[in-house]
């Protein structure tokens, strides 16, 4: 009796695209935010953008806002905190030698008047291929991707 053995298939070759989102697509359409200039002032060394949740949980600051508030809040102050802190988090981790493309940094923020969104936040930065695929920065919220 002889033994054939199992035929293995040929790998693909070649793949169909059945349908793709670039991030260009993402931040022209308001998915993602971009904050790449303050970013950089914080210590990105690559294109930053937060996801549009982020930005309206953490980092969103109307005048309206600031009338219905008592605590003294602005808009830059708030986008800050958020790259500082994701940046601070990346540097700290690779000082240890901890090599990964993404990082879990928490923060508190002051909710927005009318906002029922936690004060302690945990947030996920995430370094990627971009659409060329040069490197990128994303800040999210832990259950985004």
């Amino acid at each position: 009796m002889s033994h054939t053995p199992p035929t293995t298939p040929e790998p693909q070759t070649e793949w169909r695209v059945i349908h793709a989102y670039t991030r260009a697509e993402a931040l022209a359409d308001g998915v993602l935010v971009d904050v790449t200039a303050t970013a950089r002032e914080a210590g990105f060394k690559v294109p930053t953008a937060v996801t549009a949740a982020v930005f309206d949980q953490c980092i969103e600051w109307t005048e309206s806002d600031a009338e219905q508030s008592s605590a003294y809040q602005d808009q830059e102050g708030r986008l800050w905190d958020v790259v500082y802190l994701a940046a601070f988090k990346a540097r700290t981790l690779a000082k240890r030698g901890v090599r990964q493309n993404h990082v879990i940094f928490e923060l508190n923020v002051a909710p927005r008047p009318g906002h029922t969104h936690p004060r302690h936040r945990t947030l996920k930065l995430v370094i990627g291929p971009g659409d060329n695929p040069e490197p990128v920065a994303t800040i999210l919220l832990p259950n985004e991707d």
